[in-house]
């Protein structure tokens, strides 16, 4: 592929949105974005600094001096903050619990959707971003834009899949559905904005989704 792309992908918790981008991002050729991930390592941050997640301007410091490196590769995670590997420590339901608390600030949003589009500016063939508003907020513009959604009944047992089945039904509900809902008061991820294509992958295995959606931005480049 010659021409330099961009692909943003977007969905509720649960949706597959990260496996499923990097499968897109090694399919096209392109470098990866986990923007989520940014979010969880600014609450890692957060927490590790001890700031009370209700005390927003301590928040907008910490995301201002935000010593985080996170790679691009679809084939490996790299995510540190100051040196410290957080890779595993991101997705702890400690995190989940209070990421949407540090992503709400308003101030933070911007200082990362910032830092997000600079990413995907300095991609050289272009980039599979992912996330929660991507294809609304982040890469409005990209070049093919997919909404990723499954019910909720699916994305929570995923989701307990992903954690090992260490976390019970409560724990589950509180980091899909509430979050979700939490979530949604500051963007849109539940509908297909216009011009993006939605994959519904509730009755769909994994490679079957990873399909409908390589197929749903092919359409979309081919116009």
């Amino acid at each position: 592929m010659s021409e330099r792309i961009v692909i943003a992908i977007d969905g509720p918790s649960g949706s597959g949105k990260s496996s499923v981008s990097q499968a897109v991002a090694r399919h096209f050729g392109l470098q990866y974005l986990d923007t989520g991930a940014m979010y969880r390592a600014l609450t890692w941050h957060v927490l590790n600094e001890g700031i009370d997640l209700t005390d927003a301007s301590a928040i907008v410091s910490a995301a201002q001096d935000f010593p985080l490196h996170i790679g691009t590769s679809p084939d490996r995670e790299e995510i540190t903050v100051n040196g410290v590997d957080v890779a595993e420590d991101i997705r702890s339901p400690r995190i989940s619990e209070s990421v949407s608390a540090v992503a709400s600030v308003p101030e933070v949003r911007q200082l990362l959707i910032d830092l997000q589009r600079q990413f995907i500016a300095a991609a050289p063939k272009g980039m599979v971003a992912e996330g929660r508003d991507i294809t609304t907020v982040v890469a409005p513009d990209a070049d093919a834009r997919v909404l990723l959604t499954a019910s909720e009944e699916i994305r929570m047992a995923r989701r307990g899949l992903q954690l090992g089945g260490t976390q019970d039904q409560a724990a589950l509900q509180n980091q899909v559905a509430e979050r979700d809902k939490r979530d949604s008061k500051v963007n849109n991820f539940t509908e297909a904005a216009e011009g993006v294509t939605l994959v519904d992958s509730s009755e769909l295995d994994f490679q079957q989704t990873i399909d409908a959606v390589i197929a749903a931005v092919q359409q979309q480049l081919n116009r």
